[in-house]
């Protein structure tokens, strides 16, 4: 990792390359990084999942303003923020969503724990950034056990230590939880449990396409061929279906930038979401 690659990060975001390492410019960083670079799988859908290296990462965001799924966004923000001189840690992250699996020792999220911060509301100094949830939070939580209500979204922290935590998604969210653990989340583990999850016909990122993308108050999502809109007031779905209409879904309004990616690849991705949008729609919608 280079100071340029940090800086050329920066300013993708949009934000000055010389930032100090304070709880303010974490902060900061976060929103924007929310903000620009949209959580989506559109590289494993299309067959070519993208590495998982830090440094590859982050000159992705860089490059194209894309990274992927929560390994590579946090990876990106790690690397970044290493570069601006925070001083960041990892835990291992297992998203759950059947209370069955809740402590499964599958490796399916990397979580990030920056400390030496302390402020008036979190005097222990640590707090957890995460630019990989897709429909997470918009601010990084202080390390402190209790309920945060961040726009439309309602999230809690319990048996915060040390080593880890668990974390109770939104009620209407996708998945239910986190356990968050300091079980091994070094890069050879991040990169063995990505071979699990961007390989078909197992891996979960290869089914549909997922795009989403945190906006202050609120979040937007393309789910196969369903663009949601959350705010305050509530979610709003509505079937994007045609190529005009899921085009402009993924790129307009999501905002996944697609400069890089041949046509016909898109359209034949687009077709293959048509196809399984129909499925489900004549299943009842499960």
């Amino acid at each position: 990792m280079t100071a340029a690659a940090t800086a050329a990060y920066l300013r993708r975001l949009g934000l000055d390359d010389h930032l100090p390492p304070t709880a303010a410019t974490l902060a900061t960083v976060h929103r924007a990084h929310l903000a620009t670079v949209p959580y989506e799988n559109l590289a494993i859908m299309l067959g070519r999942p993208p590495s998982v290296d830090p440094d590859r990462c982050l000159e992705r965001v860089a490059r194209r303003g894309r990274a992927g799924y929560c390994f590579h966004q946090n990876a990106a923000l790690e690397a970044a923020l290493l570069g601006l001189g925070f001083t960041v840690e990892r835990r291992h992250g297992h998203v759950w969503t059947d209370p069955a699996w809740r402590h499964h020792p599958l490796l399916n999220h990397l979580v990030l724990v920056v400390t030496g911060l302390p402020t008036d509301d979190n005097p222990g100094g640590r707090w957890w950034p995460d630019a990989g949830l897709g429909e997470g939070f918009w601010e990084p939580l202080r390390l402190v056990a209790g309920e945060v209500t961040d726009g439309p979204f309602r999230f809690r922290l319990d048996d915060v230590t040390d080593a880890g935590w668990s974390f109770g998604h939104d009620p209407a969210g996708s998945f239910r939880g986190i356990e968050v653990d300091d079980r091994p989340a070094d890069h050879a583990a991040v990169a063995a449990g990505h071979r699990e999850l961007s390989t078909p016909p197992d891996g979960v990122f290869t089914r549909v396409l997922v795009a989403q993308r945190r906006v202050p108050g609120g979040l937007r999502s393309l789910r196969c061929c369903v663009l949601t809109s959350t705010t305050v007031e509530g979610a709003h779905a509505t079937d994007v279906t045609s190529w005009s209409d899921w085009r402009a879904a993924l790129v307009d309004v999501v905002g996944v930038p697609v400069d890089d990616v041949p046509v016909d690849d898109l359209r034949a991705l687009h077709a293959r979401m048509v196809e399984a949008h129909r499925a489900w729609d004549e299943a009842g919608r499960p």
